[in-house]
């Protein structure tokens, strides 16, 4: 039985707190992703490193200073991007800095300059075909400082006196000092595997084929807290039949605290508390009131019981495509082939299911496009101002936010509507007359799936 079962109901709460805030942020400092996460967490360490170990698979590990999570991953997610303090999503060059700015902190003192971390970063970028970061390009500085302050952000290093973005300004006149946390730099990067003994990020993956039952069930598990919505069209078959079963699912409950809203079509973690969440839906901005009209609009289309639009089974699994790029990328002059395994190109076929495949309502790319200008056309003037000038925009970064959320999945020609977007069927907006620069919809159901 798993500890969760077992606490006091006056201290579950502060338990469940506690496996939400791992489970949310994998890495939690002193000061990430605040004071009171690492406290939290060291007053439940013994019981929450037995009940992740044993609902699902995941190993943690906590010391004075920090409490590191490291989960078993089934599957290639390229809906989890690091982010920079701005929310703007790390592009290549970002990830290469931060990656080669680990390594330089790994190997530094107990304090450093943001120049000399950035020449030493250049230095590296020299034995990296195609990369570069030259301190006088503005594009270059900007990406650096993003990067640090990612690090920044989950205490790898502390400002110490100056300032980040007067250096990004001017490397001539500005400059930053920066504590070092050396724990925490090397908590952040912990592969399972030594990545020069990789062929393929396949290695990287979990076992492809569970040989026990228990080993299929902790990937049920992991599933329902990993993904915003899980389906049982996703799953192979022996896993289908798992995630009916009422107790697995309730375990999951139990631990973390949130509420399963079960269909047909599958299973969905309700989080109320947004501890365990990354994207709130329904929220506010404009963004996410759009997209929850949106949806709202998608729903009513698909039950149109006198025109159902077409229906269409999805393209194979993205995660295929996605690893095959990952790998292309993989220099073979670092790989240690004396230790490294042989590549396996069967690893990713998770089950020889031979289930046909769900169809899906389909909605072309001209249906969206209108139906976002429609929406713009009524509520624009409630619109932050950069998304009034810009509806081709708002329809991507919308349309993109539905297909984290796991409501719809993206094609080159349109959207596919998944089952979880029928919850948004009859969305009622109202907008309040005294701030009219501000959006606010209310749906019949306002605890919408969140991002996990």
């Amino acid at each position: 039985m798993i500890h969760a079962r077992r606490i006091d109901t006056l201290a579950l709460d502060n338990y469940q707190r506690a496996a939400r805030v791992i489970l949310a942020n994998h890495l939690v400092t002193r000061t990430y992703p605040d004071r009171i996460a690492l406290p939290l967490i060291r007053r439940w360490a013994t019981e929450l490193r037995e009940d992740l170990a044993e609902l699902f698979g995941y190993r943690l590990e906590v010391t004075e200073t920090t409490a590191r999570l490291f989960p078993v991953l089934d599957r290639l997610d390229a809906n989890r991007p690091a982010r920079t303090v701005n929310d703007r999503v790390f592009d290549r060059r970002r990830y290469a800095y931060l990656s080669l700015a680990l390594a330089a902190l790994g190997r530094a003192g107990d304090q450093i300059t943001l120049s000399e971390l950035a020449e030493q970063v250049s230095a590296y970028c020299g034995r990296v075909e195609g990369l570069e970061l030259a301190p006088d390009r503005a594009a270059d500085r900007d990406a650096f400082v993003d990067a640090v302050g990612w690090l920044s952000a989950r205490g790898a290093i502390t400002l110490a006196d100056g300032d980040a973005h007067g250096w990004a300004s001017d490397p001539e006149v500005g400059e930053a000092l920066y504590d070092i946390d050396r724990p925490v730099v090397f908590a952040l990067f912990r592969p399972p595997r030594a990545l020069q003994h990789l062929h393929s990020v396949r290695g990287l993956l979990a076992e492809p084929h569970p040989v026990q039952a228990a080993d299929a069930a902790r990937k049920v598990r992991r599933a329902l807290v990993e993904r915003p919505v899980v389906y049982v069209d996703d799953l192979p078959t022996r896993e289908r039949a798992l995630l009916t079963q009422e107790q697995l699912v309730a375990e999951v409950e139990i631990f973390t605290g949130l509420r399963a809203e079960r269909r047909a079509e599958g299973v969905v973690l309700i989080d109320s508390s947004g501890r365990l969440s990354d994207v709130r839906f329904p929220g506010t901005g404009t963004l996410a009131q759009v997209a929850l009209l949106l949806v709202g609009e998608i729903a009513d289309r698909v039950l149109d019981i006198d025109d159902p639009p077409a229906r269409r089974q999805p393209a194979p699994d993205p995660a295929t495509d996605l690893i095959g790029q990952l790998d292309d990328a993989i220099p073979e002059s670092t790989v240690f082939v004396a230790l490294a395994d042989a590549p396996d190109e069967d690893s990713l076929d998770d089950d020889p299911d031979e289930t046909e495949p769900a169809a899906y309502p389909f909605l072309d790319n001209d249906w969206v496009r209108d139906t976002v200008r429609a929406l713009a056309d009524r509520y624009g003037a409630t619109f932050a101002a950069q998304w009034q000038a810009d509806v081709p925009g708002l329809t991507a970064e919308v349309t993109a936010l539905l297909h984290r959320l796991r409501l719809v999945r993206a094609t080159p020609d349109g959207l596919l509507v998944l089952p979880a977007a029928a919850r948004y069927r009859g969305a009622v907006v109202t907008v309040r007359a005294r701030r009219t620069e501000e959006l606010f919809v209310t749906a019949a159901d306002t605890t919408g799936p969140e991002g996990i």
